[in-house]
């Protein structure tokens, strides 16, 4: 009897590897029922990851949409699923335990059958409680590692962890090669070891095409006995996304496997659909580059989702790090060398800094160690000088145990600066906080919502949630959206033209010291975040353009 795969369509992750929003509430209703139309998926990814915090930051009920969302393929019996982080829950920072817990019964109620748990850290402490509090919830609790390739990660790392995660209670295991840089014969060790001890556990698969192992991943799994593999479709399918469904139901089909049929009709019509969606308003923040693999990735494991944030914030600093090297008399670089620079002081400092999973937000504390190591050495500082408070709580133990051994110098540093080490559950550095939350949303008069949906809005993502029901979040985004269409070239429609700014006169610029450039490129990605004795509350981003209102020419 032939084996079945299954695919599922992992329709919100293609869109936030690909750019930053998602589509909208109105969106989503048209395109699920042709998705359902396409006749090949048995589980669809609907939400989670930041999906919900972008619609805040468009001034959108991200509840709404993820109701409107799941509805169609709850009624169709197509499973749906959702990226969860763990401690860290829906944010790129720790959530309190109360919080955690309310989001799978919000989840659940909403219609999200499977939670993806991950931790960045393949921490078990991190997501064990969450697949108690998801089963409690009435969900299936889908375990995940964080494939990555290193001295630390091997199949038998791997193996063990999936023993400790079913052990914990984990009803299926993901095995999420965010980066898509897992070794294909790897992978087929990882999930033929796991099926001979527990040949009941669903194995389901996510890859990134961006390094190109992803195809030969897919073959290996599904031939050591994965059930699921994710897939994304046209137009947002390939390049640093997701390998097609259609490449990938050919290709399992020739080698044997059994697999549901793709209905073409549905598929160009969800197609053109998502074209539109790109069209609409979604595209101005959708970077080409996504577009196109690159073997770049290999060595630096980097996830390529983060490729653009990575760029912007490269020709930031580009500008910056150059007028040192200027100064100094030194040969200035240009991009493409800084981004070589760039990987390889990832690929050099990673194991410095304990060898974590480069994914969310580990991915981006590493890389901007590797951006302010660069930037610092253009000053003639020390490596490592230059690292922001979330970096530290990664290092400290404050986010859960590094796989790796950090370096002598980074332990010593640490010393140097009066930081104490913490080996305890990380989840006790942040106390419950749902008590008053409620308490605030009686004062202000605020709805805590269906099923306490807005509650626990509030309580995840609590600046955005102010700024969502204050307006400012739609009003912030609709001044983004027109300078961007602007920019284009496109016709800014008539509602959005009072947001774009009148031409000003010219500042008089003066010479940036080395303290207002250090200042402005610690502000990339880095920018002020409330920090107190736990750990970080919030880390919102801050464009260096933004930093104190201050002009400056680099010289």
């Amino acid at each position: 009897m032939k084996k079945e795969i299954q695919f599922s369509l992992v329709y919100r992750d293609m869109w936030q590897s690909s750019g930053k929003y998602v589509p909208r509430k109105d969106q989503l209703a048209k395109i699920a029922p042709v998705i359902i139309d396409m006749g090949c998926f048995d589980r669809v990814e609907t939400n989670g990851g930041a999906s919900e915090q972008v619609n805040l930051l468009y001034g959108e009920n991200p509840n709404l949409a993820v109701r409107t969302f799941c509805k169609p393929f709850n009624e169709a019996g197509i499973k749906t699923h959702m990226l969860d982080r763990g401690l860290n829950a829906l944010r790129m920072n720790p959530v309190p335990a109360d919080v955690r817990q309310l989001m799978y019964k919000v989840k659940h109620a909403q219609g999200t059958d499977i939670t993806r748990i991950f931790c960045g850290l393949n921490d078990p402490r991190n997501i064990i409680p969450s697949i108690k509090w998801a089963k409690e919830a009435g969900m299936t609790a889908q375990a995940t590692m964080c494939i990555t390739y290193s001295k630390v990660h091997t199949a038998e790392y791997y193996i063990n962890l999936a023993e400790q995660l079913i052990e914990g209670g984990a009803q299926e295991i993901c095995l999420k090669d965010m980066a898509g840089i897992g070794r294909p014969a790897m992978l087929g060790t990882i999930v033929a070891a796991i099926k001979e001890k527990h040949p009941d556990i669903i194995i389901q698969y996510h890859g990134h095409t961006g390094p190109g192992f992803s195809v030969a991943s897919m073959l290996e799994v599904a031939k050591a006995g994965g059930d699921v593999l994710d897939v994304a479709m046209e137009p947002l399918s390939w390049g640093k996304v997701h390998p097609d469904v259609i490449t990938i139901q050919a290709m399992l089909k020739d080698a044997g496997f059994l697999v549901k049929d793709i209905n073409m009709k549905a598929y160009m019509e969800a197609r053109s659909l998502t074209q539109s969606f790109i069209d609409d308003f979604l595209g101005y923040w959708i970077d080409p580059k996504n577009a196109l693999m690159t073997s770049l990735l290999v060595g630096c494991g980097l996830p390529g989702g983060m490729m653009g944030s990575l760029m912007a914030d490269l020709k930031g600093m580009h500008a910056a790090i150059n007028a040192n090297l200027k100064k100094k008399g030194e040969k200035e670089l240009s991009e493409d060398e800084l981004l070589v620079q760039l990987f390889d002081e990832v690929q050099r400092i990673w194991p410095m800094l304990g060898t974590p999973c480069l994914v969310t937000p580990f991915s981006q504390y590493v890389k901007n160690a590797a951006l302010m190591n660069l930037f610092s050495r253009s000053m003639g500082e020390k490596d490592f000088t230059r690292m922001d408070p979330a970096m530290w709580g990664m290092i400290l133990g404050k986010s859960g145990k590094l796989p790796g051994e950090l370096a002598p110098e980074i332990i010593e540093l640490a010393k140097e600066k009066g930081f104490e080490f913490y080996t305890d559950d990380p989840q006790k550095l942040y106390p419950n906080v749902l008590p008053q939350y409620i308490k605030e949303m009686e004062e202000l008069g605020w709805d805590r919502g269906q099923d306490d949906e807005e509650l626990f809005e509030f309580a995840m993502h609590d600046k955005q949630y102010r700024e969502y029901k204050s307006g400012i979040a739609k009003e912030q985004f609709n001044k983004d959206l027109a300078e961007r269409m602007q920019k284009a070239g496109k016709e800014v429609p008539e509602e959005l033209r009072k947001y774009i700014a009148a031409p000003q006169p010219a500042t008089e610029a003066k010479e940036a010291s080395a303290d207002d450039m250090a200042a402005v490129a610690m502000a990339l990605h880095l920018a002020q975040g409330k920090q107190h004795k736990e750990g970080i509350i919030e880390l919102p981003f801050v464009h260096p353009t933004a930093w104190n209102n201050k002009y400056y020419t680099l010289k």
